[in-house]
């Protein structure tokens, strides 16, 4: 069931161009790209490589800024923000799951847990308190003290995930989080993110497997830098895209 959308979008892009110029040729990753994601929605943005998913991945989670349009974060025009602007809002407002997990060896599941909560100059006994929350959230707490290479793929992929949930984000941006997951484990993610999204978290899934864009209740598909699809998800697949 598609999320009413009611106030002011939490993600707005306006008319959003990122353009690269290979040689003499310019080339469009982003054309012209308006959107509007909401509060509590679950949005998968899909298309294949090259197609301008990730292009719109980097801009919406504040890692690019786009060459030309507006970008709205939360009611905040970022699209002009320095860089250290950009990664204060980052910080506060957006949680990030990677394909590959993007953990650091040497610290521990607990550390690991708390590094961005560090960098936004969380003290340490909150730190650690948020982190254990998390941990415990994903089923984790008995690993605290482990280092991710004494873990499975799909634990470590849960420590990312508890990591991006530590710092109370408005918007969980996962970026093809299954990717490197077998069949069953990924099965388990994904129904972690429903879980989130079933108690009111904002979740924008990038993938180019139109089965796991199936997971969610909206679906915009990408290609050549514009959006050609734009609905939700029984409809886009109904579709046979």
């Amino acid at each position: 069931m598609i999320q009413e959308r009611t106030g002011a979008p939490l993600i707005e892009l306006r008319e959003v161009y990122k353009i690269y110029r290979m040689g003499e040729s310019e080339v469009y990753a982003a054309d012209g790209v308006s959107l509007a994601i909401y509060k509590g929605e679950f949005v998968a943005i899909v298309g294949q490589s090259g197609s301008g998913k990730s292009t719109l991945m980097n801009i919406i989670g504040c890692l690019d800024v786009p060459t030309r349009g507006a970008y709205y974060l939360n009611g905040e025009d970022v699209s002009e923000l320095t860089d250290d602007e950009q990664a204060e809002i980052r910080g506060k407002t957006l949680g990030f799951i990677f394909q590959q997990y993007n953990l650091i060896p040497k610290l521990n599941v607990l550390e690991n847990v708390e590094l961005s909560l560090l960098y936004a100059g969380i003290p340490a006994e909150e730190r650690a308190a948020r982190a254990r929350r998390q941990l415990a959230r994903v089923g984790l707490s008995d690993k605290e003290r482990n280092l991710p290479s004494q873990l499975s793929g799909g634990q470590q992929q849960r420590v990312s995930i508890a990591r991006a949930l530590a710092g109370e984000p408005s918007v969980i941006l996962a970026d093809e989080p299954t990717g490197a997951l077998d069949s069953h484990t990924s099965r388990e993610v994904l129904d972690f993110l429903q879980k989130l999204h079933g108690e009111g978290n904002t979740i924008v899934l990038i993938t180019h497997d139109n089965s796991i864009a199936a997971e969610a209740e909206r679906v915009v598909r990408v290609a050549d830098g514009k959006i050609i699809f734009d609905g939700p998800a029984r409809e886009a697949f109904s579709r046979g895209d």
